[in-house]
């Protein structure tokens, strides 16, 4: 027999906010996400996602996308092939 356990989650407000929305918009409550994920951890065993340490070429990736520097963009997909190479 399965017997219920009581979890309880802190986040700043904001977050709980904004994922409360997209939850709404999905059919879901905060429980049945956890829920979800939980399900997910225990069919993966564990993170349903990867997790690492960035290195130092994602870093700063990221911390040009922050500043919005060194950023390219382009007008059309053709462009941005060209520009990769392919």
């Amino acid at each position: 027999m399965s017997s219920n356990a009581t979890l309880s989650v802190r986040t700043d407000k904001e977050t709980k906010k904004k994922a409360e929305k997209i939850l709404k918009s999905l059919g879901l409550n905060h429980s049945t996400a956890i829920n979800i994920f939980y399900h997910l951890i225990v069919a993966n065993s564990g993170l349903p996602f990867d997790v690492r340490i960035p290195n130092k070429e994602t870093l700063q990736a990221m911390q040009d996308l922050d500043n919005n520097t060194n950023i390219d963009s382009f007008d059309s997909t053709e462009k941005l092939f060209d520009d990769l190479g392919i």
